[in-house]
C-alpha cells in the first residue's frame, strides 16, 4: 500500500532545506506522495526510511527492462493516465510474429529485411525492437534454434512465445543473453513457467482471461519473488481489449493496485485478419496504453505511420524537440557560402535546413539554443534577443570558416537587427524570408 504525504513526512528528516527545490518537507512529502518527486531529490533522508519509502517512490506502474544491445527499452514506468498531466515516458515497443516453423532461408530473408526498416525524424532514429517467436508443434530443437538465430543475427530482442516449460527452457538456453520476455504464464503452468523466469533472470508476460484474474495471477507470482512482469488480459476483440487497457493503467495509477501496477503487452495479429486493420488497432493501442504492441509483419508503409505516432506521443508536450546548438554544413560550403542563424526547435530546424538544401545553394546554418521555441516564439520570450545572437555568432567559431561577414537573420526576427549589428561591428546583417518555403529563391536571388 502507497504511503500518504503525511506518512511519507514522518520520515523525512524535517529540515526545510530547500535544497529538494520546494520550500518545505511537508511540501516535498506530498509531491512524492503524487508522484511529482524522485526521492533521490533529498539529499538527507536515512538509508532506513529511504527503504521505508521505496514503495511510495516507485512508479505505480513498474519499469521492466527487456533486451539487450542497440534496440533495448524498458517498457513501464508510467506516473499519468493522461500525456498532459506530465508526461509518457517509455514508449510502447512494436513486435511482429514469426512462427518455430519458419523455413531457415526464410527466416533470412525477413530479419535482412527488418533490419533495414530504420526511419529518420527530426533527427531520431525510429525502428521496432521485437521479434515475437510462437512455437508451433512443441518441437523445442526447431523453437531453439530460431531464437538462436534471431538473437545471433540480427539487433532484433525476442519474445519466446510457448505453452510448454520444456520449450521455453530450450529457448532461454538459445536466447536468454538477449534478456527475451517469456510469454506466458497462466493459471495452468504459472509454477512451471515463473520457476524458469526466476531461475533466468528474465522478465515474465502473464496471461489470464480477464483483468480480475489476471491480478489474481500477478498476486500469486510476485509471492514467488517474480517482479519483472507483463501483463495480458487476454482479451482479442478491439472493443474490450481498448477497456482492458484503460482499467489496467487506471486501477495502476488511481486506484494503487500494485497487483495490476505493470506494463501490457497486445495483440493485434490475433485481433485482425490482414495488416491494414492491425495498423488500424495497433495505432490506438499506441496512444491507449499498450507497452507492447505484436503484428503479423512488418511493413514499410504501416511501420513508418506507427512509429511517427509513437514518437509524437512520447515527446514531452512540456519540452519541445530540439537539435544541438552549433554549425551545420548544408550541402559542401566554402568560404564565400551564405550563413543563416535560426533557433534549435527541431521541426524550425528541418524545415529550414530542407529548404537551404532544396535551393541547392551550399550554406552554413548557425542553430542557438533558444530552450525550444520556434523564431517568433523564442523572440517575443527574450530567447532569440540580438545580443545574444551576436555574442553566439561569435564565439560559434563560424568567422574561421568564412572570408566574408554578412549574416542572414528570419524574417520575423527582423527587430533584432540593430542589437546584433551592434554586437558584431564590422557585420552586415541582411533580414531574410518570413517564411522558410521563401528561402530558395532568396538565396538564389543573392
Amino acid at each position: 500500500m502507497a504511503l500518504t504525504g503525511i506518512q511519507i513526512f514522518k520520515l523525512l528528516p524535517k529540515t526545510n532545506c530547500k535544497e529538494c527545490g520546494v520550500p518545505t518537507c511537508l511540501a516535498f512529502a506530498m509531491n512524492l506522495a503524487s508522484g511529482k518527486a524522485e526521492l533521490d531529490a533529498c539529499p538527507y533522508v536515512s538509508d532506513e526510511a529511504r527503504e521505508q519509502l521505496a514503495e511510495a517512490s516507485a512508479p505505480p506502474i513498474r519499469p521492466v527492462a527487456i533486451g539487450k544491445g542497440v534496440r533495448k527499452f524498458t517498457v513501464g514506468g508510467e506516473t499519468v493516465q493522461y500525456r498532459h498531466e506530465k508526461t509518457f515516458y517509455n514508449q510502447t515497443a512494436l513486435a511482429a510474429l514469426v512462427t518455430s516453423d519458419i523455413a531457415a532461408a526464410d527466416l533470412e530473408a525477413k530479419l535482412k529485411l527488418w533490419n533495414a526498416f530504420q526511419f529518420e525524424r527530426v533527427g531520431y532514429n525510429l525502428r521496432p525492437e521485437l521479434i515475437a517467436l510462437k512455437d508451433v508443434g512443441g518441437d523445442k530443437d526447431a523453437f531453439a534454434a530460431a531464437a538462436k538465430k534471431i538473437a545471433e543475427s540480427s539487433e532484433f530482442n525476442l519474445i519466446l512465445m510457448t505453452e510448454d516449460a520444456d520449450v521455453l527452457k530450450a529457448g532461454v538456453e538459445a536466447c536468454g543473453f538477449k534478456r527475451p520476455l517469456l510469454y506466458a504464464a497462466t493459471d495452468a503452468n504459472a509454477d512451471a513457467f515463473g520457476a524458469i523466469a526466476k531461475e533466468s533472470g528474465l522478465p515474465l508476460a502473464v496471461k489470464a482471461d480477464s483483468v480480475e484474474a489476471l491480478v489474481a495471477l500477478t498476486t500469486k507470482l510476485t509471492e514467488m519473488g517474480l517482479k519483472d512482469l507483463v501483463l495480458d488480459p487476454g482479451s482479442r476483440e478491439i472493443k474490450n481489449c481498448f477497456q482492458d487497457q484503460v482499467v489496467i493503467r487506471r486501477a495502476a495509477l488511481k486506484d494503487l493496485n500494485r497487483a495490476a501496477g505493470f506494463p501490457t503487452i497486445t495483440f493485434p495479429c490475433e485481433m485482425a485478419s490482414n495488416l491494414d486493420m492491425e495498423t488500424l488497432i495497433g495505432s490506438m493501442l499506441i496512444a491507449k496504453y499498450g507497452g507492447i504492441v505484436v503484428f503479423s509483419d512488418f511493413q514499410s508503409e504501416s511501420l513508418f505511420p506507427l512509429l511517427v505516432e509513437r514518437l509524437n506521443i512520447f515527446t514531452d508536450p512540456q519540452r519541445p524537440m530540439t537539435v544541438t546548438e552549433g554549425i551545420y554544413e548544408i550541402g559542401t560550403p566554402d568560404e564565400n557560402s551564405p550563413v543563416l542563424v535560426t533557433t534549435n526547435f527541431a521541426l524550425t530546424y528541418f524545415i529550414v535546413s530542407g529548404e537551404i538544401e532544396g535551393s541547392r545553394v551550399p550554406s552554413w546554418l548557425l542553430i542557438k539554443d533558444s530552450e525550444g521555441l520556434s523564431v517568433l516564439t523564442a523572440w517575443a520570450a527574450g530567447k532569440f534577443a540580438g545580443d545574444d545572437v551576436g555574442t553566439f555568432v561569435k564565439k560559434c567559431g563560424i568567422s574561421d570558416k568564412v572570408k566574408h561577414q554578412e549574416l542572414v537573420i528570419p524574417g520575423y526576427a527582423a527587430a533584432i537587427a540593430g542589437d546584433v549589428e551592434e554586437e558584431l561591428p564590422g557585420w552586415t546583417i541582411t533580414v531574410g524570408p518570413r517564411e522558410a518555403a521563401h528561402i530558395p529563391g532568396f538565396l538564389k536571388e543573392k
